[in-house]
């Protein structure tokens, strides 16, 4: 995957979340049966029913990973989900 600003993750997971009716925070809030369907596609149940993204976010600079992490949808990742250079 090429470099992408972090706007676009977001904006992509914001998307993907939305379909699937998963909330910032990774719990499900949908409300139709369709929307579990192939939830694991985008993501991993982990424990307590939180869906995790099946995703690694990888970038040299440790700055763009906390702008994510810290973003609109930085809840949703497991800390693992990060791989990013040293300053």
């Amino acid at each position: 995957m090429s470099s992408l600003p972090k706007r676009q993750i977001w904006e992509f997971w914001e998307v993907i979340s939305d379909e699937h009716g998963i909330d910032p925070v990774g719990q499900y809030s949908g409300d139709t049966d369709m929307q579990l369907e192939r939830i694991n596609v985008y993501y991993n149940e982990a424990s307590g029913g939180r869906y995790v993204p099946r995703a690694v976010l990888v970038d040299l600079e440790p700055g763009t990973m906390e702008a994510v992490r810290s973003g609109p949808v930085g809840k949703i990742f497991r800390p693992d989900n990060f791989v990013f250079g040293s300053e």
